[in-house]
């Protein structure tokens, strides 16, 4: 019998312990947690991962897959049952349209915990040639259309005299990744309105159009899609000192004998310009869990309840490069965690 002639798999997991599962849904069940999506969030949820399967020697430990927000949020809101990932990491908030085909499919109960800050640093080898931007440099380079004109610029002199005439090479993530989401909202958009005022008009006139002239990346080579392997573009800036990564501070925090911040407005990305909100490129990260999955995944809650305990100014995550949430925003999260909150979907955007 398929999981849908039960109606949901929620309606049996509430009643029936996993294991009783293997007649329905094509006799997949499933007796540890799996948990997909952001780059970023990757090395905070194996951190807690760890953690998690030393406090509970009879249970598994969790697989952890490193698919990039974008493709984990596919995964994750594909259906409710076993074959389906039970948490989705995130490094930017859940979009309204991938709520609502969460929701098409039978995902319409999910728990939203913000786990702390990053930032997007932009980030070069200590070799380098400490390059001091702004959000308009960073658009008028890397944009596939500054100004609505296709990006001819070659040198960062090209887009300011103030700076060197050095070849413009970025490494980062793919379009599949949040951070590239977030690098777009917190970096290109200001950007091109600074560059451009008439842009925010554009941007309620015409999305499509403000998308393709402030937000799409070039594709002639200034800018590289690495992948969502973070630690490849840690090794590319070792090895090119002239270019520059984009990534989550976690990652230049862990290699600071290799690399170190590119200030942006003036501000360099450190834990303090970050948790202040200082820095441009702070955001929240998150994870998002299916409610229905938390009485038939074993030790599903238990995993919650260890990252609430990692996630605190002085926990396990802060010393992997976590930047600890607000007070409220953390009590908000436990709140989430130990009631079972449901996301509010008319709060999406």
């Amino acid at each position: 019998m398929g999981v849908g002639g039960f109606g949901t798999w929620a309606t049996v997991a509430a009643a029936l312990p996993l294991a009783l599962l293997a007649g329905c849904g094509g006799g997949h069940t499933r007796d540890q947690i799996k948990i997909v999506g952001s780059s970023t969030v990757y090395p905070f949820t194996t951190a807690v991962a760890e953690q998690f399967v030393n406090g509970h020697a009879n249970l598994k430990a969790p697989v952890v897959e490193s698919t990039g927000t974008g493709a984990g949020v596919k995964l994750f809101c594909a259906g409710i049952g076993p074959q389906h990932p039970d948490v989705l990491d995130a490094s930017r908030r859940i979009k309204k349209s991938e709520y609502d085909q969460c929701a098409a499919n039978g995902v319409d109960a999910v728990m939203e915990v913000v786990i702390g800050t990053d930032g997007i640093a932009l980030a070069e080898s200590n070799r380098g040639p400490r390059l001091t931007l702004t959000r308009r440099d960073a658009y008028l380079a890397l944009a596939a259309n500054p100004l609505g004109r296709a990006n001819t610029a070659r040198t960062w002199r090209d887009v300011n005299p103030a700076l060197p005439s050095i070849p413009i090479q970025v490494y980062g993530p793919p379009s599949t990744s949040g951070t590239r989401d977030a690098f777009a909202e917190l970096v290109m958009n200001p950007g091109c309105e600074a560059a451009m005022p008439q842009a925010a008009a554009l941007k309620t006139a015409s999305p499509d159009r403000y998308a393709d002239v402030c937000t799409r990346l070039r594709d002639d080579g200034a800018y590289v899609d690495k992948g969502e392997n973070d630690n490849l573009i840690v090794q590319n800036l070792a090895s090119n000192p002239n270019a520059i990564g984009i990534f989550g501070y976690s990652y230049l925090e862990e290699n600071q004998d290799r690399l170190h911040g590119v200030p942006l407005e003036g501000v360099v990305p450190s834990y303090d310009s970050i948790a202040s909100g200082q820095y441009p490129g702070a955001r929240p990260l998150y994870i998002y869990v299916k409610k229905a999955h938390l009485k038939a995944v074993p030790g599903l809650r238990e995993f919650l309840d260890a990252y609430a305990a990692a996630w605190q100014p002085r926990g396990r995550l802060a010393r992997r490069g976590l930047i600890a949430a607000s007070d409220p925003v953390r009590q908000h999260a436990q709140q989430v965690v130990d009631r079972g909150l449901t996301l509010d979907p008319a709060s999406l955007h």
